[in-house]
């Protein structure tokens, strides 16, 4: 395949729009984050050429309701590699209170969104002496000037007052603007599980930032893609080749957890970026959090009544958390759109006719 004709190949779509299912769990109605009621996205992106050749941006997600300032919801997180940053972290592995919105953007933007995170909550009137918002990134310096440190509190705002259900913009969008994942052009995705548990029905989504992982790794649905559309067809924007970047993986459910239930859930990511490639390099910061909006808590309440899942009725939310993560992945890579950016690197998307092509081969093309 030429540079042109990898150019010129079908517009971009998610997974299931080519034909392509993963798991065995019916997805929501927007297949994202968002049918977990409540939960809100949004998006500022960032591309220019001056004064800095810029491919950036910030993801904000709202967990439950705005009000989380006073209202929080249980959360829980889990490093599967830890070369990254997820701010106020160990806080909530302390109390398991997810206090502030969170958001996502590029490593060197992270302390200043993590301060734009707190004095947004203080204009907003959010009642406390003091924040530790949650703030988590992966590194977009191929693509993007990083060290010109382009995002602004402004973006940071715009992305939270923006923020909104239903569908969810993927690929080249917010933090995920100038991210690469198995040597393609990755990004934002999204994908949601419905669930039966004891009488119920729940909903776990999730909203992942792709910057990780090698070609060859790349599975889809347990199918070689990688191998089959290898280097050689479309070549790697990594030079030296290596297994480098990382992901960060929002879980959120409206199933009752509790926090440490939240932070099994988290674990779960693990299993489906497995499933498409990902083995946690040394290089990778692949850093997990869920959250439940099923428990609102009053933390200056002398006590708060809470319900929690059956620890047997776990095993099918593990599940999709798995499936979701998996299919995320997938869609950010499916939906991202090729990139020139710093120093005139180019990212390509991974090709959507080669990618039915190979499924089909396997007979996986529905």
């Amino acid at each position: 395949m030429t540079l042109s004709a990898i150019e010129k190949e079908i517009p971009r779509a998610r997974l299931r729009e080519l034909g392509i299912r993963v798991g065995r769990l019916q997805p929501g109605p927007f297949n994202a984050i968002t049918d977990v009621a409540g939960v809100e996205v949004g998006c500022t992106t960032l591309v220019r050429d001056a004064p800095n050749r810029v491919r950036t941006g910030v993801t904000a997600i709202w967990p439950g309701s705005r009000d989380v300032w006073t209202r929080p919801v249980f959360a829980g997180i889990h490093s599967f590699n830890g070369n990254g940053e997820m701010t106020g972290a160990l806080w909530i592995d302390e109390q398991g209170l997810l206090t502030t919105p969170i958001a996502i953007t590029n490593t060197h933007g992270v302390g200043l969104v993590r301060d734009a995170l707190g004095a947004y909550g203080n204009a907003k009137g959010a009642d406390s002496p003091w924040m530790l918002p949650v703030a988590a990134e992966t590194h977009d310096g191929l693509l993007s000037d990083a060290w010109s440190m382009p995002v602004t509190f402004e973006h940071v705002f715009a992305a939270l007052d923006g923020a909104a259900g239903g569908a969810i913009a993927e690929g080249n969008v917010g933090g995920g603007t100038g991210m690469i994942a198995h040597e393609f052009k990755g990004g934002t995705g999204t994908a949601s599980r419905i669930v039966a548990e004891g009488g119920a029905r729940y909903v776990v989504g999730a909203l992942v930032q792709a910057n990780y992982g090698m070609r060859e790794l790349l599975r889809v649905d347990g199918v070689p893609v990688g191998e089959a559309i290898g280097i050689d067809a479309v070549p790697s924007p990594r030079r030296p080749r290596a297994d480098t970047g990382s992901i960060i993986v929002v879980l959120a459910t409206d199933a009752p957890l509790l926090p440490i239930q939240c932070r099994r859930l988290a674990r779960r990511a693990t299993t489906g970026l497995a499933w498409v490639g990902g083995i946690g390099a040394n290089g990778s910061g692949d850093i997990f959090i869920a959250f439940s909006t099923a428990n609102r808590v009053d933390p200056r309440a002398p006590t708060s009544t809470v319900s929690m899942v059956s620890p047997d009725g776990m095993t099918v939310l593990f599940r999709a958390a798995a499936e979701a993560t998996e299919e995320a992945i997938l869609n950010a890579l499916c939906k991202a759109e090729t990139m020139t950016g710093f120093q005139g690197r180019t990212a390509y998307a991974l090709p959507l006719d080669r990618l039915q092509e190979t499924m089909r081969a396997y007979k996986r093309l529905c």
